[in-house]
């Protein structure tokens, strides 16, 4: 009875999985890999061969879990290996000798890691399938995204300059006209974006709208993603290209610090492992010194939102990431007083010659 169960719970994990079965999220994953690493564990004290045998798997598992945490996402890589040192486990369960009789206990939970791979298994393919819809997406920089606001705009008015600011999560949420009545502010964020998709959005969500200048904020998820520092700059040095090639006036932001100052809160604010200050003070001394380079305007929130030790203030931030309203209110002032500058310096029409 206990194999057709099992058999039947196979079968209709596989044909969920054809119905295009979405990833666990990753509270739910890490909450299973967990339990399969505590099964794993708990499991070896039955079987004396197996605890020396397994041992190494078992290490390698509980590794690998650590690694995504660390990642705070299900990276592939790292849960393929994660899946296979489980695999290994169970393989190796099944041909070393047992005691006999075998205690209930163990056999139970036996099971339950035998389902928990399952799980695994089919969590890993969602993952393979839905990295295969992303590479297959038509829109990969996310163009639809304003496309409607885009058409619904109009050209800027007279004696109002426009200013499109560009770039991921932390322009996303800043809602630009309660900062900045009264002003042509266009907001061109989206959440999660790399440096290439805002330079794939240039046309599209810039050049088309015709600002007098746009102001780029970019660069802590490349950072977070591994994208190594020379391929930010040139995205950004290919934004400023296209910008200055339609008289449009550039202006760079610092990338923001981070801290881990919320982590008892949520693991997952821990955000110096994937975004190391010394990456985001080595991109924002090259930023620093391209604007100076080429006579733009740096904009420089990093100053602002720094504390002492070189973290993102406490306050600043509910997650060591994404300012919070006391962040965006010391980002405008900043933000403001260099895009007053730059205009000031253009002619009357707006327009760089």
């Amino acid at each position: 009875m206990k194999r057709i169960r099992f058999i039947c719970a196979a079968w209709l994990l596989a044909a969920s999985l054809a119905q295009g079965q979405q990833p666990l999220s990753n509270k739910e994953a890490f909450e299973l890999y967990g339990r399969t690493v505590e099964l794993m564990e708990s499991t070896a004290v039955a079987i004396p061969e197996l605890a020396r045998a397994g041992a190494p798997v078992t290490e390698n598992a509980r590794q690998a879990l650590s690694t995504l945490r660390g990642l705070n996402r299900q990276n592939v890589g790292v849960t393929y290996t994660f899946l296979t040192n489980v695999r290994a486990y169970l393989a190796l369960y099944d041909v070393v000798l047992k005691p006999s009789p075998f205690p209930e206990a163990a056999a139970k939970q036996f099971n339950e890691l035998r389902g928990a791979l399952i799980r695994i298994e089919d969590n890993f393919r969602a993952l393979l399938d839905q990295r295969e819809r992303e590479i297959a997406n038509p829109d990969r920089d996310q163009l639809s995204r304003y496309a409607e606001a885009n058409s619904r705009l109009g050209p800027p008015q007279p004696g109002r300059p426009r200013v499109v600011f560009l770039g991921d999560s932390i322009t996303d949420g800043w809602r630009l006209n309660e900062y900045f009545p009264d002003r042509d502010f266009v907001n061109r964020g989206i959440s999660g974006q790399i440096t290439g998709q805002m330079l794939g959005r240039m046309k599209a969500d810039v050049i088309d709208l015709a600002p007098a200048a746009v102001l780029v904020l970019a660069g802590t998820n490349d950072i977070a993603r591994g994208i190594p520092l020379s391929v930010i700059q040139n995205n950004l040095t290919m934004i400023a290209d296209l910008a200055q090639a339609h008289k449009i006036t550039p202006l760079f932001a610092s990338v923001l610090p981070v801290s881990d100052y919320h982590k008892d809160q949520n693991p997952a604010y821990e955000m110096t492992k994937r975004r190391p200050p010394a990456t985001i003070r080595a991109l924002n001394a090259w930023i620093q010194n391209f604007c100076r380079q080429r006579n733009y305007i740096y904009v420089d929130y990093y100053s602002a939102l720094v504390d002492e030790k070189g973290f993102l203030r406490a306050d600043a931030a509910g997650d060591g990431l994404h300012p919070n309203s006391t962040g965006y209110r010391l980002m405008a002032p900043v933000a403001l007083a260099a895009i007053d500058k730059a205009l000031a310096s253009l002619p009357r029409d707006g327009k760089r010659r």
